[in-house]
């Protein structure tokens, strides 16, 4: 195969999560640009129905699809929505997330619940109900989970976020996990695990030490628009099709020191 059709994703079905803005848009737009039929889905109509207006004015085929997730009810008719419009899912990207910031001490416990239900717990029943549905019948599946860099290692000075460091580094092992239990239906499971990217979650501490951060990064720069198209495609596509159960990290280089 020609490896330039390796990448391309012509009439796939891929489901974004959080996908009205920031990182979980430009993952959308990624895949839409490689030929996708994306369904993006988020809380807030507002938001989402200026996603959808925006990718598909760049010639996208999207749907927006209100739904919050941390609402664990209301995950089956999401998927209800997604197969009676397209069939069936062949890409999910598990992006919608929270964080909240306090010191561990003082950490309120409906911080704590609030963070672990939709970083962790969303993604694992709206995986569940997807893969029972659509890609396991099907034997075909690819599942990228957006962890991050906090998930590697503790809060940086200034941020004490537990709750969100702990629930990535969770995300990471839901991804392994999975991965090794349902490699025999065809499905890729993998994470991206992006640094500092400017969004309306890192804003605040941005803010604070952006310049700081910025310093100690080795590319001298933090995330851009751009950044995690690539590696979203490249796990979204058959160019890793012999890869599962792995993380990248996408952080210019924090990682490695």
């Amino acid at each position: 195969m020609v490896v330039k059709k390796l990448f391309q994703l012509d009439g796939r079905v891929a489901l974004v999560t959080g996908g009205s803005r920031g990182l979980g848009l430009q993952m959308a737009e990624a895949l839409g640009e490689m030929g996708c039929k994306v369904v993006i889905s988020a809380r807030k109509a507002d938001e989402l129905a200026d996603a959808e207006t925006y990718l598909q004015a760049r010639g996208i085929e999207a749907r927006a699809v209100v739904c919050d997730l941390q609402k664990f009810d209301r995950i089956p008719a999401l998927v209800d929505e997604v197969l009676s419009t397209h069939g069936c899912v062949d890409i999910l990207v598990n992006n919608a997330g929270a964080i909240w910031s306090a010191p561990a001490v003082e950490y309120p416990d409906e911080a704590w619940h609030k963070v672990m239900n939709l970083n962790v717990s969303a993604p694992f029943f709206l995986t569940r109900e997807i893969g029972r549905r659509s890609m396991i019948p099907r034997r075909s599946g690819k599942i990228v989970n957006i962890a991050s860099t906090a998930g590697l290692k503790g809060s940086p000075e200034g941020m004490p976020t537990i709750a969100y460091n702990t629930s990535k580094a969770a995300m990471i092992n839901f991804t392994r996990a999975l991965a090794t239990e349902w490699g025999r239906h065809g499905i890729n499971v993998n994470a991206i695990c992006p640094g500092f990217f400017p969004t309306k979650m890192t804003a605040g501490y941005l803010d604070k030490a952006g310049e700081q951060m910025i310093a100690r990064t080795p590319l001298r720069r933090l995330g851009g628009d751009e950044d995690l198209k690539g590696a979203l495609v490249y796990f979204a596509s058959d160019a890793s099709r012999y890869v599962t159960g792995q993380y990248l990290a996408i952080d210019g280089g924090v990682s490695a020191l």
